[in-house]
């Protein structure tokens, strides 16, 4: 995982967040990928097509602007301000993480963290990049780091207030899965920084530690991510939506060990990809909010882990 960064470097590391520094509690400096223990299969025919189908469309679609506006920085981690297309704007906003960078520390194997209260605070940005309020939560809508790697906070305040306040939308939840060959920017509210690549592939089961992350999102070499990019948006350049939340990357070419994930295909066989990053997928949160943007692991299409 992208090791959270001690709070308390949060303050001096953040003068220096206009680039990236290797002093990150977790360093991704890796130019290119490592070993690979065992081949990784094809795409197939289909999947090709959708990617050459998606390619396309975004030939046609002009590239949205991709800045900062409506990410936050967190006193460990990087998150986003985000909504679903049914949240309206008197809804309690929502701000998207990891499950590794909730204040209570990570959420073992099988647990999920649901409607717990929580007063933590969010650091708002602009387009540039720069803070221009502060965000609290009322509580962690749900967290968990089974299955997915995700945290979602219920703030005091709402859309509404938020825009009219400081004129920052919030950004929209794709509904879709994403789709390969996707050009995609990751957008650290921690840092500042932003990193741009496409979408390499998808991961049956990515095993890092005592976790497992299912249909995992592994980008190309060129999002060499860091530590504090945890949680941060993964966006589509075209759409501007959220297809992602960043989470984490082998570090060392080990195999399936804390900061090390290995891919694991259907078949059981394992691949090593030293120095490449990787997010999991947001569609699924949508299905599972409903009116008033509250959390319902019951309705129709929520595939979730359950408490």
């Amino acid at each position: 995982m992208k090791k959270p960064l001690v709070g308390a470097l949060f303050a001096v590391l953040l003068l220096g967040a206009g680039t990236a520094p290797a002093a990150a509690a977790t360093s991704h400096d890796a130019s290119a990928p490592g070993t690979v223990r065992a081949a990784v299969p094809a795409g197939s025919a289909a999947a090709d097509a959708a990617s050459s189908g998606h390619a396309a469309l975004q030939a046609k679609v002009r590239p949205k602007a991709i800045g900062f506006a409506g990410t936050v920085a967190l006193s460990n981690c990087s998150g986003s301000v985000v909504r679903t297309p049914a949240s309206q704007p008197g809804d309690p906003a929502l701000v998207l993480s990891n499950g590794h960078c909730l204040e209570s520390g990570f959420p073992g194997p099988g647990e999920v963290v649901f409607n717990q209260p929580s007063t933590r605070s969010f650091t708002l940005l602009n387009s540039a990049g720069s803070g221009v309020g502060t965000l609290r939560a009322s509580k962690v809508a749900y967290g968990t780091m089974t299955d997915t790697d995700i945290s979602v906070y219920q703030l005091t305040s709402t859309y509404a207030q938020i825009e009219s306040t400081y004129g920052i939308k919030a950004l929209e939840l794709n509904t879709a899965h994403p789709v390969q060959g996707t050009a995609i920017t990751v957008v650290s509210g921690y840092w500042k920084r932003t990193y741009s690549c496409n979408v390499d592939g998808f991961v049956y089961r990515l095993k890092e530690g005592e976790w497992t992350w299912k249909d995992s999102v592994r980008y190309t070499s060129a999002c060499q991510t860091i530590g504090g990019t945890s949680g941060s948006p993964v966006i589509d350049n075209a759409t501007g939506k959220v297809v992602a939340v960043n989470n984490t990357g082998n570090e060392d070419g080990q195999e399936c060990t804390d900061n090390n994930p290995c891919e694991v295909d259907e078949n059981g066989q394992v691949t090593v990809r030293e120095g490449i990053n990787y997010a999991q997928e947001t569609y699924g949160i949508v299905p599972c909010i409903g009116t008033g943007n509250v959390f319902d692991l019951d309705r129709e299409g929520c595939a979730l882990p359950k408490p």
